[in-house]
This record gives C-alpha cells, sequence and structure tokens, in this order.
C-alpha cells in the first residue's frame, strides 16, 4: 500500500492543487453516504418502496446538513471547467473539441448504467414482477443521472457563465420562490431554479478561478451569510429543515431546489474554501493523498452505482426475511442503528459494481501520470 501510495505521489504534478480533489472526494462520499443512511426499501408484502427515516423522525434532519454536499460538486466543476476551458483556448483547441472530450466523460459510463437497468426492468416486469416495485427500484437507481444533464447543460455554457456574478443566477432563485410560494403561482415555475439553482455554485467556482475568493474573508462571508439566511428561510420562511427530499412532504428543498438549497449551498461552499490549506496540508501524506486520487479516478462509477449497491443489498438479503435496517420501516433508532451496521456490506457491493464497470469510466489503465486525474468530466 505504501510503495503504491508512493507511485501516486510521484506521479503527481508538483503544482497541483490537491484541495481540489480533496473537496470532490469529500463531496462524493458525502452523496454516497447521505443516500444509503435516509434512503430505506421497505418490503411490503410482494411489493418493495421507498422510505426515509426523516419522514417518520423529521428531528434527524441534521444528517441531510451532512451529506447533502452537491453544491461542493457544481463550486469544484465551476472552478476546474472555466480553468480547463482557458487552457484548452490558449493550446488552440476549439470550444467543440473541448466539450466533447468532457463530455465524454460523462456520458459513457452513465450509458452502461441505462443498459443495465433497461435490460433488468425488462427481464423483471417479464417475469411478473410487480410494476410499482420496477417502477422505485429504476427511479432510485437512475435517480443520479439528472445531476449529469445539470452537470451538462452548466458544461456546455461554461464561456458565457465564465464572468458571470453568482448574485444573478440567486437574484432569478429568490423571484421564482417569490412567485411560487409567496405569490401563488405555478409549481412547475420551478423548475427554472434547477438550472439557476445550481448555476450559483458553478459560477462560485469561476470566480475561484479569477482569484476573487483567495482570501479568508469571501469564505467567512459565504459560510455566516449563508448559514444566516438558511436559517432565517426555515424558521420564519416555512422552509423545510431537511436538506434532501422526503417522501410525504409538500414542499422538497431539492426538486427542485428551492431559496434555501441555495443558500445552504453557499455556506457549504463557503467551508469549503476555508478549509482549503488545511486540505492541502493533509494532502501532502502519500496514504491519504493515494485514496483521494483513487476516488476521484473512480468518482463516475462510484457516483453513478451506489444505489445500485444499496439495492443489490436489499434484493439479495430479501429471501432471508425482513431484515432491520434493510427491508423494515425506518421509523426507528434502532432501524438507524442497523442501517449504519448495513453500510460496510453495501461498500461492499459498490466495489463489485466498481470492479465490473470502472472500465466503462476507463477505457483503458491509466498511465501513472494520470493515476491523480480526477473525473467526473473535471479533469483541467
Amino acid at each position: 500500500m505504501r510503495h503504491g501510495a508512493a507511485r501516486v505521489e510521484a506521479a503527481t504534478p508538483p503544482d497541483r492543487d490537491r484541495a481540489v480533489d480533496a473537496l470532490r472526494a469529500l463531496a462524493i462520499l458525502g452523496v454516497v453516504l447521505g443516500h444509503w443512511l435516509v434512503t430505506a426499501l421497505v418490503a411490503d408484502g410482494g411489493t418493495l418502496h421507498t422510505a426515509s427515516p426523516l419522514q417518520h423522525m423529521p428531528w434527524l434532519a441534521p444528517i441531510s446538513w451532512v451529506f447533502q454536499t452537491l453544491a461542493v460538486f457544481f463550486l469544484v466543476g465551476g472552478h476546474v471547467a472555466t480553468r480547463g476551458y482557458a487552457s484548452a483556448r490558449a493550446r488552440g483547441a476549439t470550444y467543440g473539441q473541448w466539450l466533447t472530450a468532457r463530455l465524454s466523460r460523462l456520458f459513457k459510463p452513465a450509458a452502461a448504467v441505462l443498459t443495465l437497468w433497461t435490460v433488468t426492468a425488462i427481464a423483471l416486469l417479464l417475469s411478473g414482477a410487480d410494476f410499482e416495485t420496477v417502477r422505485a427500484l429504476v427511479k432510485l437507481a437512475l435517480s443520479p443521472l439528472w445531476f449529469l444533464v445539470v452537470f451538462a447543460g452548466l458544461t456546455a455554457a461554461t464561456p458565457l457563465v465564465t464572468r458571470l456574478n453568482p448574485l444573478w443566477p440567486l437574484a432569478v432563485v429568490l423571484h421564482v420562490d417569490v412567485i411560487r410560494f409567496g405569490l401563488g403561482g405555478p409549481s412547475w415555475l420551478g423548475w427554472v431554479n434547477v438550472a439557476a439553482g445550481w448555476m450559483v455554485p458553478y459560477t462560485l467556482g469561476a470566480a475561484w478561478t479569477r482569484g476573487e475568493l483567495d482570501r479568508a474573508r469571501a469564505g467567512w462571508v459565504l459560510l455566516v451569510g449563508g448559514t444566516a439566511a438558511t436559517a432565517a428561510l426555515v424558521l420564519w420562511a416555512g422552509y423545510p429543515a431537511s436538506m434532501v427530499g422526503v417522501p410525504g412532504t409538500t414542499i422538497s428543498n431539492l426538486d427542485p431546489p428551492t431559496l434555501a438549497a441555495v443558500t445552504f449551498g453557499l455556506a457549504q461552499c463557503g467551508l469549503a474554501l476555508l478549509l482549503r490549506d488545511r486540505l492541502r496540508r493533509a494532502m501532502r501524506r502519500p496514504l491519504a493523498w493515494s485514496a483521494v486520487a483513487l476516488v476521484n479516478l473512480s468518482a463516475m462509477t462510484i457516483f453513478l452505482w451506489h444505489q445500485t449497491a444499496l439495492m443489490a443489498t436489499t434484493a439479495t438479503t430479501l429471501p432471508a426475511g425482513h431484515l432491520p435496517g434493510l427491508h423494515t420501516h425506518p421509523d426507528t433508532l434502532t432501524w438507524v442503528a442497523a442501517r449504519i451496521a448495513w453500510l460496510p456490506v453495501f461498500a461492499l457491493a459498490l466495489t463489485i459494481c466498481w470492479t465490473a464497470f470502472r472500465p466503462y469510466e476507463h477505457p483503458t489503465r491509466p498511465r501513472p501520470s494520470e493515476l491523480p486525474s480526477p473525473s467526473l468530466g473535471l479533469t483541467r
């Protein structure tokens, strides 16, 4: 292990900002652990349906504050995309060449997920499986793909948003929510926030590239301002405390994004910026850096297959009966404790998925000089 870590360390360019890779790895692991902790597949008779412990124990909402790390995805994505686009233009590459290279890293691994679950869904239906069960499984398995669509759209718009002030998309989110919730406007208007809401951290990433967020003051303003705004929206404006969707609620902070989700994301981005120096120091340790490099190399595989790993574990253990923390209703702390105990099993199932499907992310074995390169289409 130490020998492998030393090889990764030696292959890393000395000018690489390792804090960027560390932030991306933390964001990926946050999403995975968050989904594994708050997503339940409950067995009722011959059907499976999704549920959440947050539905029965809303006081567990702070869990979502820790593991809902999507804003950090888009912060890092905007930073690396704008930096990469400037570098490509300096080399003489066209916009089309740059965009094609980046999007291919996103959609090739996604094709494997779509293919497998299309075949699986057809096979289940032909075998007589309950339609609602198949629908729940497919929806859960393909849920990570929405991220790719939004991220691809923002990536394509990178030249347009390179110098866009984050206050502009933030203002759009504010006005959309005022119309929806304050003036009784149509609910479909909220889908405007899918683009505008995630454009806020993406344009913050572009500001990071321009050097506008280098001082600690910027991080503190985002952290304190975002936290205060989110607290005010939750306490006095009626926004949900959970930063993830909860079955049965009338308003979700993520589906589509609300102003509270965006201000919470601002606080997350501020904290991420403040942690950069500490992360750079931590990444000087070869073992820590090699672990981060491995996560970045496998980011798309981990992200796209972690829900499948959860469902595979649930399905293969169902013949053993309704196991606590896996097939039972998530309505007690006993369920939470049992779910935590299942996390290593989910990780093992994800490792099997990683072994089988990582070649779609990297069709050829990476050269040693490529080992630290990040994934998710975010290479510079």
